[in-house]
């Protein structure tokens, strides 16, 4: 098995690493199968079944379109944070739990704790 899998846009990961497939994060699964050679585990579902497997790297390359960048910078993966933000697909625990596994990124705050709301109602609370 090898230790490592050249995506399709060149950057080459493994399985610590985390990549934007389709507009989500992941990370890369080798498997012992003798019907996929790896699989692409959803970084907050990861074992949960909704793993995406592969034949080999050409299945993954059928696959690979638009929303799918690869390995990303830090700034990068904030960038993608506020757009999951304000996207109706992910709720905020989710966010949360992203930015806790995100490379380079600083979790972000939780609203019921800290930010403005959480500031009035200590406020409001004295």
């Amino acid at each position: 098995m090898p230790d490592t899998l050249e995506l399709p846009n060149g950057d080459v990961v493994a399985p610590d690493d985390v990549f934007l497939y389709n507009d989500y994060p992941y990370r890369l699964v080798w498997l012992d199968d003798e019907t996929y050679a790896f699989e692409l585990a959803p970084l907050y579902w990861g074992d949960s079944g909704m793993n995406v497997p592969f034949h080999d790297r050409e299945a993954l390359v059928d696959q690979w379109d638009t929303d799918s960048e690869g390995l990303l910078s830090p700034d990068g993966w904030d960038r993608w944070l506020d757009h999951a933000q304000s996207d109706p697909r992910f709720d905020d625990g989710e966010v949360r739990a992203l930015a806790e596994e995100l490379p380079g990124v600083d979790p972000r705050p939780d609203e019921t704790t800290d930010g403005p709301l959480a500031r009035i109602r200590s406020l409001l609370d004295r």
